[in-house]
């Protein structure tokens, strides 16, 4: 590829040489629309009508008050709540993942299928490792420091319960991360992993594994107390590197499904350096706003602290 082909390219550092055209309206956009989805989003559709259903189906039994009895039946648990949590608004967020994952593939866009879906190991792996080592890391930290942790508390302050103000925090974070690596994409701010894809899906990894850092998720809260009951941090390691797992499993299967579909055109599609930029930059910035304002400015507002505006069925 030769700048011969994008003729008013020019050369810069990021996701890509080039800079995508209209950037900041892209962005402005992409915003406008992470927006939006927070008003229109119904946590009783995804959590309730999807998420328990999923759950109670692939288990056989009530998800959320049939009792954790067993190692195997917790881990087991922990992994298909996890894949029930994939639509959550503690979850949504890991579609980002999926423009960043295709420019660390390493497969020729020319070679077909099979090389391609092969080559689709490497960028689950990486993103797998940065949410594996969180992950992993706050299951040990949650057993040791049991209902210390502000996530498993039942305390309330100034109406609002202090596990929703974890939640606030932790994804108000991870939303503004989320943003500053989508506004890099488009070459509106520094980038600070220029050159540097598999960095870039290491660390989208990482924020990944940071959503059960503040996940508020019910199920996910049964796994937490259940871990904490066992007193063993490697079971609590364990359950919820799974729990991670299971959430990105469909973005995983989609990502191969449209290369598999596309006969590895879809690979070579994103191969164009502004192409990727342009979607990778839209989802960053459209998901990273909408974690924000959904926890940092709805949920808030549903305890009195602020406006948000409501559809009548949320």
């Amino acid at each position: 590829m030769t700048l011969r082909q994008f003729p008013d390219a020019t050369p810069d550092a990021g996701i890509s040489p080039y800079r995508p055209r209209h950037r900041l309206r892209l962005a402005l956009v992409s915003a406008a629309a992470g927006v939006l989805l927070a008003v229109l989003w119904s946590f009783e559709l995804v959590d309730k009508v999807i998420g328990d259903n999923v759950a109670n189906t692939v288990l056989g039994h009530d998800a959320k008050e049939t009792a954790i009895t067993g190692t195997a039946a917790g881990l087991l648990f922990a992994f298909v709540s996890g894949f029930a949590g994939t639509f959550t608004a503690c979850n949504i967020a890991v579609a980002a993942s999926v423009g960043p994952m295709s420019q660390v593939s390493g497969a020729d866009p020319a070679g077909g299928t099979w090389p391609a879906l092969r080559a689709l190991l490497r960028p689950v792996g990486w993103l797998a490792l940065g949410m594996v080592a969180v992950s992993a890391g706050y299951g040990i930290i949650g057993v040791l420091a049991g209902d210390r942790l502000p996530q498993l508390s039942t305390d309330v302050v100034g109406g609002v319960p202090v596990r929703l103000i974890q939640s606030s925090v932790v994804f108000g974070v991870i939303g503004l991360a989320l943003i500053y690596l989508g506004l890099a994409a488009l070459k509106l701010v520094p980038d600070v992993f220029a050159n540097r894809p598999v960095a870039r899906v290491v660390t989208i990894g990482a924020l990944v594994g940071g959503f059960l850092v503040g996940r508020p998720y019910p199920m996910f809260n049964k796994l937490f107390h259940w871990a904490v009951d066992t007193g063993n941090p490697l079971y609590g390691a364990l359950a919820f590197t799974l729990q991670s797992l299971g959430n990105i499993v469909l973005v995983t299967v989609v990502f191969a499904v449209a290369v598999a579909i596309s006969r590895g055109r879809f690979l070579a599609w994103m191969a164009d350096p502004r192409r990727a930029a342009v979607v990778t930059g839209a989802l960053l910035v459209a998901l990273g706003v909408f974690t924000v304002v959904y926890w940092d400015v709805r949920v808030p507002a549903l305890f009195g602290f602020g406006w948000f505006p409501r559809m009548p069925y949320n």
